[in-house]
């Protein structure tokens, strides 16, 4: 159960604290030239989200399968502990990381609200 979820992450940072992880709202961009993490950015109306780009195409659920791939690289867990939570077909999406929170959000170079 995540502490914030008045936009799924809060509007002032793109992640929040969850039982036995953190929750990050991502903003996907499939079909990139290559796999990365681009930092924290706000959106027109204000929230916050992590910048993610992936080579993979949003088709039958590659992109989100690629962006939880690379979580799950960048934050040092199992991929099997990264999981999208909301947004399946959406640009803007929730992804559960199960793990030790502090070094989950140092290694995302995130805060948590």
């Amino acid at each position: 159960m995540s502490t914030n979820l008045g936009t799924a992450a809060g509007k002032g940072s793109a992640a929040s604290l969850s039982d036995g992880g953190v929750r990050v709202r991502v903003r996907l961009t499939p079909k990139s030239s290559r796999d990365e993490i681009g930092g924290e950015d706000h959106l027109s109306d204000g929230s916050a989200v992590l910048l993610a780009r992936v080579r993979a195409v949003p088709e039958n659920g590659a992109a989100n399968a690629a962006l939880e791939a690379l979580l799950a690289k960048v934050t040092g867990v199992a991929k099997t502990r990264v999981s999208v939570v909301s947004g399946a077909t959406s640009r803007i999406k929730i992804v559960d990381i199960e793990g030790e929170q502090r070094s989950i959000l140092d290694s995302l170079h995130l805060t948590a609200e």
